[in-house]
């Protein structure tokens, strides 16, 4: 196998390998340089010399750097909006299945999914209670009895 046929295949594998890699790490970092290694790809396909390759490597990074950073930083803002995931729940009213208190979780139902529950204002609420959601931490809601209307 000639130089340039193994340059041809390699800037196809670190494209590959770069665009792979960047499935694990999050925030595109390498996937930039994976499109930059498709386009020296793509010159060595056309026959350019390797310092011609390379400049095209550099020059399809940076742009492609430049075009996936408004992407990555929208991805990468920290907390979900309300409605979207648990968090769709705050404000929700729900009942008491299984008594809870200030230090013992219980079981609340909310529309018709079962939560772990903790009181958010201390205090006992026993099963039938009306309560409204105030806080979610991952599985765990956090609830406060609701005051009939």
């Amino acid at each position: 196998m000639e130089s340039e046929d193994v340059m041809k295949v390699a800037w196809f594998v670190l494209a590959a390998v770069l665009a792979a890699a960047e499935i694990a790490l999050p925030g595109f970092v390498l996937l930039p340089f994976g499109i930059g290694a498709v386009g020296a790809a793509v010159a060595a396909l056309a026959g350019a010399d390797l310092l011609i390759q390379l400049v095209v490597f550099l020059l399809v990074s940076i742009v492609a750097f430049a075009a996936l950073r408004p992407v990555a930083a929208r991805l990468n803002r920290g907390s979900q909006p309300a409605g979207v995931g648990a968090n769709r729940l705050i404000d929700q009213q729900g009942s008491v299945l299984e008594q809870l208190g200030p230090d013992d979780p219980g079981l609340v139902r909310i529309d018709r999914e079962t939560w772990r529950a903790e009181s958010a204002d201390g205090s006992t609420m026993t099963p039938g209670t009306s309560v409204r959601v105030v806080e979610v931490r991952g599985t765990r809601v956090f609830v406060i009895p609701q005051s009939p209307e």
